[in-house]
């Protein structure tokens, strides 16, 4: 394969800052032109080398939309791209960013790339609670072109049911598996403690995580009155944190031009494939089984597959971790143990490094490159995750040349041909006997539960939605014990479908 066809990863540069207020904070284009020119510096290059990319794309920012921001960051560097790239959100644009881009250089389209994100949340949300109007840069010439959609992740029935967040809707993935587990709720949080103490130790060696703190198993799982208990079964400490102020970038081009700019070879990271794929069953509440994910299984597969290797191949991991679910479904798309010693971080995960919204897996392949580097013939697997286990994302990069050429796409026969993966539409009519497939229970910040949300299936056989009573009484009772396979009543009071035992 020549040269000018082989992806490699030249640089990577990384920010954060912890003390970011309203009146004193780096604006999302000074963000990126920092990590822009902290990749360039990684990767021994002059500020007039990085004029010379010829694309730009940038994962898409809350709360930050100019007309260009590629343009604008263009602009700011110095740089006179052809190609300009935003992508929409979620967890896996990152990795949806770079396989495209190496796709791109695979095919002769392009030969020097930088892609970059940030997250400035913290800042954001409290100019909104203030009232006030943060001052970032607009404009930017021309339209860039969208990688991706940008669908609301939640219906307007789990909306009125309190479906909205993250928060609130992981959970019913994670209580539905530790029912298929057949674990108690005290074997359950070690399991969720024991696997993400190790994230918090990976964090606590970053220099670039939001909290760099090493945390133990039980200090994780227990509730008290900073680690209150968010959704059931989910304290703060095991939600990824989005609050952050961070920004990651990474510099992309053919191995010809690495060659030709100087790069040295050490530095150099292989793309050695990828993949990406959605969820045909979008809804979180129209999912055919709880504890599975047909896409992700699609999408981790057909990447390693391409990249040639298996994934008793893979030296190092970054699973996307915003909640222990989304990590205990990939070491199962993958039959993986959650106990591997490989471990499945080297960032240290969304709740601990830092969830920089749709930005987080550029920190992971920027980690990984490094990795890589210090362990020369080593490979490593990266995974983006959006939404709700919705749409999925993976790359294989390896400190080695590739003998074939890479690629991306899903396999022509997937894995989830076996597997159920068209929605069970919910049945808003649904009324008397029912039996609960997953549920949650969500709190308020003095730590009391205020709603009960229920999903199941009917005597008939068709799918609910529902929530519970909502006294204190009731709510506690129902976190007390195992619900999955409860059985029930429901009741439709004002259109409002109630789960009551």
């Amino acid at each position: 394969m020549k040269e000018s066809n082989i992806p490699v990863i030249i640089g990577t540069g990384q920010l954060v800052d912890r003390e970011a207020d309203i009146d004193q904070h780096i604006e999302p284009l000074d963000m990126l032109a920092r990590v822009a020119h902290g990749a360039r510096k990684d990767a021994e290059l002059t500020e007039q080398d990085l004029q010379k990319l010829d694309t730009i794309a940038l994962v898409g920012i809350l709360g930050w939309h100019p007309d260009n921001a590629p343009n604008l960051v263009a602009e700011k560097i110095g740089a006179h791209p052809k190609h300009e790239y935003v992508s929409g959100t979620g967890g896996q644009v990152g990795v949806t960013l770079l396989n495209s881009m190496a796709s791109e250089i695979v095919r002769g389209e392009s030969e020097f790339a930088l892609i970059a994100g940030c997250n400035n949340l913290k800042v954001l949300l409290r100019a909104i609670a203030a009232k006030k109007r943060l001052a970032w840069t607009r404009g930017g010439t021309g339209t860039p072109v969208l990688v991706g959609g940008d669908e609301p992740g939640s219906s307007e029935l789990e909306g009125r049911y309190g479906l909205e967040q993250p928060t609130d809707i992981y959970p019913l993935f994670e209580n539905s598996m530790r029912a298929k587990l057949g674990l108690n709720f005290d074997q359950h949080n070690q399991r969720m403690g024991s696997l993400f103490t190790r994230f918090s130790e990976v964090a606590a060696g970053n220099e670039y995580a939001w909290f760099p703190t090493q945390r133990s198993a039980e200090e994780l799982t227990t509730v008290t009155a900073e680690n209150r208990m968010i959704c059931f079964p989910y304290p703060k400490y095991l939600n990824a944190v989005l609050n952050t102020e961070q920004a990651a970038g990474l510099i992309l081009c053919s191995a010809e031009k690495a060659r030709a700019l100087g790069v040295p070879e050490e530095k150099w990271v292989y793309w050695w494939g990828g993949a990406h794929s959605q969820e045909k069953a979008w809804w979180a509440s129209e999912r055919p089984d709880f504890t599975e994910c047909p896409s992700m299984k699609d999408t981790h597969v057909s990447a390693l597959t391409n990249a040639g290797v298996e994934v008793t191949e893979i030296d190092h991991f970054d699973f996307y971790s915003c909640f222990p679910i989304a990590v205990q479904m990939a070491c199962d798309v993958l039959d993986l143990s959650v106990d591997d010693p490989r471990g499945f971080t080297v960032t240290g995960g969304l709740p601990y490094a830092g969830g920089p919204a749709s930005a987080y897996t550029l920190h992971s392949i920027a980690d990984m490159a490094q990795k890589l580097r210090d362990n020369a013939g080593q490979k490593g697997l990266v995974t983006g995750n959006g939404w709700y286990l919705t749409k999925h994302s993976a790359v294989v990069l390896s400190s080695a040349a590739k003998e074939s050429a890479p690629k991306d796409g899903l396999l022509a026969e997937l894995p989830s041909g076996k597997m159920q993966t068209s929605p069970v539409a919910v049945n808003t009519a649904a009324e008397g006997g029912a039996t609960i497939e997953s549920y949650t229970v969500s709190y308020d910040r003095e730590g009391k539960p205020y709603r009960g949300i229920v999903l199941g299936s009917t005597e008939a056989g068709c799918r609910f939605l529902a929530n519970t009573p909502d006294s204190i009484d009731f709510l506690e009772d129902f976190v007390s014990n195992e619900q999955v396979g409860v059985q029930g009543h429901l009741n439709i009071r004002a259109g409002h479908t109630i789960f009551e035992k």
